[in-house]
């Protein structure tokens, strides 16, 4: 049974600061780093690296972060062959700020990224049919995203989408429908339902209406504060694991890559999310997106 990702690949370059500069400001900063980014990717390497079989589908541009990107994903123990390298663009970079409090802010340039379409869904068919859970993010373009979940869903295979970043319009009712979990973070949920949840019983009402727009199940995470969700067999709140944060970058996309792994395990929604509820908040102990997820036996330490 496999996880396939359908989604960006990154070079992140990160600085560290202690906080992050205002409009028109420079600041020395502490540190830096590059390594491999992008919510697709980094959901990837999340999944493998808890001992998935994970196939990841994208791009890269044909110049030195592309070829970087390809190096690193290798050594995180993905196969390379459903990337294609497309040399009329260049790889996408994300630019990142982390102040003292482990918060951050990002600035994506989609690059290859945004190239995508319906013919890399065609040349990566075999992948999409053999799918058991697909992850999907809005870091390419929607339509190419939706045309491989259609796919994977006529197989029997199920459909988590990301929905990062969110369009200032939402995602209408038929977009919803064709998808089977769907995780937005505070902003992202305020953009779809048009409530904010400060608490867990407004995010009880958002997934409600996430549900009622056609979405089997909504989860809706609020960082620190925990995790709530519903499904057709009703729903719940994860309360948050207690752990000391540095850096809160791609703590969302560990979160979705424990979720498929979890999920393709065989775990009911309920103990799938305080699995990925783990990956997401070991993931804020190390500095970094890829490099940040967890393993099998930290997450398993964690939850106890």
């Amino acid at each position: 049974m496999t996880i396939t990702v359908f989604g960006s690949i990154n070079i992140d370059l990160t600085t560290y600061a202690t906080r992050l500069p205002r409009p028109g400001e420079t600041l020395h900063g502490d540190r830096y780093a590059i390594g491999l980014g992008g919510k697709g990717c980094n959901q990837a390497v999340a999944a493998a690296r808890l001992g998935a079989q994970t196939r990841l589908v994208g791009r890269v541009g044909e110049d030195t972060f592309g070829q970087r990107a390809l190096a690193d994903l290798s050594g995180a123990g993905l196969s390379t062959g459903d990337i294609r390298t497309d040399a009329g663009v260049e790889t996408g970079i994300a630019v990142i700020g982390v102040d003292a409090e482990a918060q951050n802010c990002i600035t994506v340039v989609g690059g290859a990224n945004m190239a995508i379409d319906v013919s890399d869904v065609e040349r990566a068919r075999d992948v999409f049919e053999a799918t058991s859970v697909l992850l999907l993010q809005l870091e390419i373009p929607l339509e190419a995203g939706l045309a491989a979940a259609d796919i994977v869903r006529a197989h029997g295979g199920r459909v988590i989408l990301d929905p990062a970043p969110a369009p200032d319009g939402g995602l209408p009712p038929e977009i919803l429908a064709r998808v089977d979990v769907v995780t937005p973070n505070e902003t992202e949920t305020e953009l779809l339902v048009g409530l904010r949840p400060r608490t867990p019983e407004d995010a009880a009402r958002a997934a409600a209406m996430m549900r009622a727009a056609g979405v089997h199940a909504a989860v809706v995470k609020l960082g620190a504060a925990g995790v709530c969700y519903q499904d057709a067999d009703g729903g719940g709140f994860i309360p948050p694991f207690e752990v000391e944060s540095i850096d809160t970058v791609a703590a969302g996309d560990c979160f979705n890559g424990g979720l498929a792994y979890a999920l393709n395990d065989g775990a009911s929604m309920g103990d799938a999310i305080r699995f990925a509820a783990a990956c997401g908040a070991l993931s804020t102990t190390k500095a970094g997106a890829s490099s940040s997820a967890p393993t099998l036996p930290e997450v398993r330490a964690l939850m106890g």
